[in-house]
């Protein structure tokens, strides 16, 4: 009985009127059934298969006085197509992937905005000074400015940092300056015009005063300039500060003269050179008031004064890492090899107050030396006013001289004052 009334649904007797069709094609309740609309017959969703679209056609028309009769209301002449909805896969499953990105876009917009409405303030504001180091050119292009912080593997056993350590800042100022002003040719420090006739720049004096040394993560402002010398050379002074409180920490300056780069022999500066490096002299400032012109000292050998006592290190060689690109000894390396000889009861009860080194001859890579230091004078009552000086030769063991330099020391702070409580005091 069924199986009848839905073959009667689909497929009406001939004798069958419209109305008799729809009268019959209503429940129980008056609604008609899923599979018939006004416009027809329609096929079940589920019923056709992946990747096909079923087209239905009435597959037989009533007749009503004989004549056929089409329940069609419009388009008669087109097929109807029953859209189809494809299976649930793995891809159709996947988000929205514009909202999402859309979601993400605003949490971090809001985020940005957040951070740009807080007062951050750092706690080191010397530390975003000049964060990367390049310095830059003050006081109308004549005086060159960088700052440097002091590293914890730039200081020594007393906790500030060593003479070395701010030789090194003097020299690396220099070469900024020489770069910065567009002078920087392709020597180590050479100015263009230096690099066509095969020069480069000598240091034959430094002089030096050490107001303080700085501690471990202390900011440092370091100002360079340069100034005539003679006829031949060329004047650099450097002025160090304290970043924060401004205080003077080293001043020093020096005297360098060309060379040529094969023959390995001084040479007088051209004209083209000085009308170069001229427009940046600075002749009207000087870190130092009163230079010492007058040449040091050789150390002799110990004589009958029983205030001078002599020490001697000897086969000092040099390193690989010890050469600059102009293939000899870097000049910070020399006042390392002059300490060598000084007594170790110096360096742990004193600190280095003046230095002033001359420079001889260039050293090399296969040479062989000994240091020698002549110690004047002992502090023995530990007052600041007391002092010691030594002078100093660095020399080839075949006797010939390299550099010659004359030193004062002063004693040290007392143990522990300005300890930071990262380095405990050695108790007693």
């Amino acid at each position: 009985m069924a199986g009848s009334l839905a073959a009667s649904a689909f497929f009406p007797s001939p004798g069958s009127s419209p109305a008799a069709l729809a009268k019959s094609s209503k429940n129980t309740s008056g609604e008609l059934p899923e599979t018939l609309s006004v416009r027809g017959i329609v096929a079940k969703p589920n019923t056709p298969p992946a990747s096909m679209q079923v087209k239905t056609k009435a597959q037989a028309l009533p007749k009503v006085n004989g004549t056929k009769v089409n329940l069609k209301t419009s388009s008669s002449d087109k097929e109807d197509t029953v859209p189809y909805s494809s299976s649930k896969t793995f891809y159709n499953q996947l988000p929205d992937w514009s909202m999402l990105l859309a979601a993400v876009t605003t949490i971090f917009l809001a985020a940005e905005k957040q951070w740009t409405m807080l007062d951050w303030k750092p706690k080191r504001p010397d530390m975003l000074v000049d964060t990367f180091g390049f310095g830059r050119i003050i006081q109308d292009g004549m005086v060159f400015r960088q700052n440097f912080l002091i590293r914890s593997y730039e200081i020594g056993a007393d906790r500030t940092a060593s003479i070395e350590t701010l030789m090194n800042h003097l020299q690396e100022t220099a070469l900024n300056h020489v770069k910065t002003a567009g002078l920087l040719g392709d020597g180590f420090g050479a100015t263009q015009e230096m690099s066509k006739r095969n020069l480069i720049w000598v240091v034959s004096k430094i002089q030096l005063l050490v107001e303080r040394y700085p501690s471990w993560e202390d900011m440092v402002q370091v100002d360079t300039w340069v100034a005539s010398s003679g006829k031949n050379g060329m004047r650099r002074d450097w002025h160090i500060r304290d970043y924060n409180s401004g205080q003077t920490i080293l001043r020093a300056t020096s005297v360098w003269v060309t060379m040529n780069k094969n023959t390995r022999k001084l040479s007088k500066m051209p004209d083209e050179v000085r009308a170069e490096i001229g427009p940046h002299f600075n002749n009207d400032r000087s870190a130092l008031t009163e230079e010492h012109s007058d040449k040091l000292a050789k150390p002799g050998r110990k004589g009958g004064d029983p205030a001078t006592k002599q020490f001697i290190r000897k086969g000092l060689t040099p390193k690989w890492g010890d050469l600059d690109v102009n293939q000899h000894v870097n000049n910070v390396k020399y006042i390392g090899w002059i300490l060598e000889s000084a007594p170790i009861s110096i360096l742990e009860k004193h600190e280095l107050a003046s230095m002033t080194l001359e420079y001889r001859k260039e050293c090399g890579r296969d040479s062989v030396l000994q240091s020698l230091t002549n110690v004047i004078g002992e502090c023995t009552d530990g007052s600041p006013e007391s002092a010691i000086q030594c002078s100093h030769l660095l020399q080839l063991e075949s006797g010939t001289d390299i550099v010659k330099a004359h030193t004062k020391w002063r004693p040290k702070r007392a143990q522990g004052e300005g300890n930071t409580g990262l380095f405990p005091a050695s108790s007693a």
